[in-house]
């Protein structure tokens, strides 16, 4: 949601907005690491980065379909206690070495 790229919903976390928002108090955020929650929710990369791009572009909003602000103070407190690594770091991602060169695999054979 934050940096627009998609990924495997493994690699995802859920976020869900428990009531829409309907007064000008914010609508707190939760984290749904186990994907039970009732609701519409939207999916995110689980590092700070790509939190902060939502929070910038409002994303969170339009994609629960919230009114008024979002507080997101759950989900960030849950993202630092966690420390997972930057996702746009290249040799994070699948299918890369660890100098984040991609790694080349031979077509299957039908």
């Amino acid at each position: 949601m934050g940096c627009r790229t998609t990924g495997p919903r493994s690699a995802l976390l859920r976020v869900v907005a428990p009531r829409a928002g309907t007064t000008d108090a914010p609508v707190l955020l939760v984290p749904d690491e186990r994907r039970r929650l009732p609701g519409r929710g939207a999916w995110l990369h689980p590092d700070l980065h790509c939190l902060g791009l939502a929070e910038r572009r409002q994303a969170f909003g339009r994609a629960l379909r919230t009114v008024g602000p979002v507080d997101a103070s759950a989900l960030r407190a849950l993202l630092e206690e966690a420390g997972r690594p930057d996702h746009t770091d290249p040799g994070n991602g699948p299918g890369r070495t660890s100098d984040g060169k991609r790694v080349e695999k031979p077509m299957a054979a039908r």
